[in-house]
């Protein structure tokens, strides 16, 4: 079993040797991932109706749904972005170390600042900022408090974390 890849209206998804899919992923359309990217189970990258932009170590986890809107909306995720299971990022801008927890929406416009989280279960409601340094969570989210430096860690943490996973899994 291979990972679905299609191309769309012509556009083909760009995903360098570097990164590792899972058999039953699936990557359509315009989509560019960065080096050593990892799509897990079950998680669908869908750029049929707009371009999809990922940075380097992005690990988009199981049941992830990432996608956009049509003629309006691209989603653009920075380096080291984790998007948790069954998280759904929807045509948004995500920058450098991010966390996504698990469940968590994020919807169009939104932009989520570097070095922030979004709690489990937490909808980012259209066109939110999400300041630096910052945890949200609850529906729909809001600050719940400054990061500490400590948990700024989770970050690389994860990252490097989904990249090794993936060495468990090996490439074809």
């Amino acid at each position: 079993m291979k990972p679905l890849i299609l191309p769309v209206e012509g556009k083909s998804p760009v995903i360098p040797d570097s990164c590792w899919l899972a058999p039953n992923a699936t990557v359509v359309g315009d989509v560019e991932m960065g080096e050593d990217c990892t799509v897990w189970f079950n998680a669908v990258i869908r750029g049929d109706v707009n371009a999809i932009r990922m940075g380097n170590r992005v690990n988009i986890q199981d049941g992830a749904v990432i996608h956009c809107t049509y003629q309006k909306t691209q989603t653009i995720l920075g380096n080291n972005v984790s998007i948790a299971h069954n998280a759904i990022v929807h045509g948004c801008q995500i920058e450098d170390e991010v966390l996504i927890g698990m469940g968590a929406i994020v919807m169009d416009g939104a932009y989520i600042e570097k070095n922030a989280i979004i709690g489990a279960g937490a909808i980012v409601t259209q066109n939110t900022r999400v300041p630096s340094g910052t945890i949200w969570a609850g529906n729909p989210a809001k600050e719940l408090k400054k990061l500490s430096p400590e948990a700024a860690e989770v970050f690389m943490r994860t990252s490097n974390n989904y990249v090794k996973y993936a060495g468990w899994f090996g490439k074809e």
